[in-house]
């Protein structure tokens, strides 16, 4: 009997030794990762196929946030606390492709991130088929936002974001992601009507705007963003 309680124990302990490193590893792994700030993407080249006051700079970048958290090769500071920050420092909205040096050393000093996120959406909209379903462009142009209703159509996105060195101001990193959906199907859910292309308040971590094509064609983009940014990790210094 002594001598099988001595055998689990000296199993034990093997198990232990072993596990011991391979945890010390997983942590050290954790703490390795760059802390990173995604800033809101800006929209304006592609604000006039739609009226109304939806900031989908605002959503892709939640998005964006949510895939890099789950993927876990960043750590991610928390939105709010960007929000905050930003507001101290009086960043406008037409900073956020291209903010000056200051502003990125300011914002990385007062968050403590080595790197921020910045970017902008490029494409952003349905061709819709059936104009009379839905709504069809606006400013003459060819994608738009319209009202909620079904009909045969393409949805395309198209998303650049960059990396920042909050330090230098260099960009270490340039990701794009574009996809498109092309299907019949529910062209824009949850615009809620009002105005004259129906653009309201949208949320895109919602299902109903996920299963719209063009909620489908902005979680393509915003992943193939984020396969390009991990791939490119390595430049980071």
């Amino acid at each position: 009997m002594r001598t099988f309680l001595r055998s689990i124990v000296a199993v034990s302990a093997v198990a232990v030794a072993v596990a011991m490193p391979t945890v010390a590893s997983a942590q050290s792994a954790r703490a390795s990762r760059p802390t990173v700030a995604v800033l809101d993407l800006d929209f304006g080249a592609v604000q006039q196929w739609w009226s109304g006051n939806w900031d989908i700079g605002k959503g892709v970048a939640d998005l964006l946030v949510d895939e890099l958290v789950n993927d876990g090769s960043f750590r991610i500071i928390e939105r709010k606390r960007l929000d905050a920050i930003l507001a101290e420092q009086n960043f406008s909205n037409s900073e956020r492709a291209d903010p000056d040096a200051a502003s990125v050393a300011k914002i990385g000093k007062a968050l403590g991130v080595k790197y921020l996120v910045v970017g902008s959406i490029t494409k952003f909209g349905t061709e819709n088929r059936n104009v009379g379903v839905g709504g069809g462009a606006f400013g003459g142009g060819k994608f738009g936002l319209g009202k909620v209703g079904t009909s045969k159509g393409k949805a395309t996105v198209a998303i650049t974001v960059r990396m920042v060195d909050t330090s230098t101001g260099e960009i270490l990193i340039s990701a794009k992601g574009q996809a498109e959906s092309s299907r019949s199907g529910l062209l824009l859910g949850g615009a809620g009507g009002g105005g004259a292309g129906g653009g309201g308040e949208v949320s895109m971590g919602s299902s109903d705007f996920r299963e719209t094509i063009l909620g489908e064609a902005t979680e393509k983009a915003v992943a193939q963003v984020l396969t390009n940014l991990v791939a490119k990790k390595g430049n980071l210094q």
